[in-house]
């Protein structure tokens, strides 16, 4: 059920630099407010398949097939290497420079959530993390996992539409140098790469 106790706990978990924030940084060092923004968007969205995984039980089914589990994983290592690829050249989607693209909001959006839907780890991670605060009804169990999701994601987007309007403020204060923008762009690059070696490592 929806408890203070929940409440902190969603919020540490949610204000944790992961992949979607980094992403989301680095639209807004690159791309300024507007792209961060649909960053968040996208990032939010991204954790819905592993909510509804979760609440229905196929997480569970995700933690005990290896070969499901190692499929999404590694596609997701792939996007992650991709990602990286993309901040690493100067005319990627990810590299920070002065001049801004033109980049559809739609497109950024749908990057943010292949982030979170090629990661098998967040499905599990939620059925973990809800379960102990249902209030024990089974027959509210459905609805009170939904809700809790609910808040997560709003919780979420409002976060990263935190982080992603600091990065556009900090935007402002490197565009001077191209040496930082290059350096900012080839350290997503290794974040990225990082992140995919360590979800390589991942197991169910």
């Amino acid at each position: 059920m929806l408890s203070l106790q929940f409440l902190i706990t969603a919020f540490v978990v949610v204000i944790a630099p992961g992949t979607g924030v980094i992403y989301t940084l680095a639209l807004g060092l690159g791309q300024g407010r507007r792209a961060s923004w649909w960053a968040a968007l996208g990032c939010t969205f991204g954790i819905v398949p592993h909510l509804l995984a979760a609440t229905l039980g196929l997480a569970a089914i995700l933690h005990t097939s290896a070969v499901l589990f190692n499929i999404v994983k590694f596609a997701g290592v792939a996007y992650l290497l991709y990602l990286a690829w993309g901040a690493l050249k100067s005319d990627g989607a990810l590299a920070i420079r002065a001049e801004t693209q033109n980049q559809s909001g739609w497109r950024i959006a749908r990057r943010g959530a292949l982030i979170n839907i090629l990661n098998p780890k967040l499905s599990i991670f939620f059925l973990a993390l809800l379960p102990p605060f249902l209030s024990g009804n089974p027959s509210t169990a459905t609805l009170e996992m939904a809700g809790m999701g609910l808040v997560f994601m709003a919780m979420t987007f409002v976060v990263f539409l935190g982080y992603g309007s600091f990065a556009a403020v900090a935007r402002r204060w490197i565009l001077g140098s191209e040496a930082v923008m290059r350096w900012l762009s080839r350290s997503f690059a290794a974040i990225f790469a990082a992140l995919a070696g360590r979800l390589a490592l991942e197991r169910a």
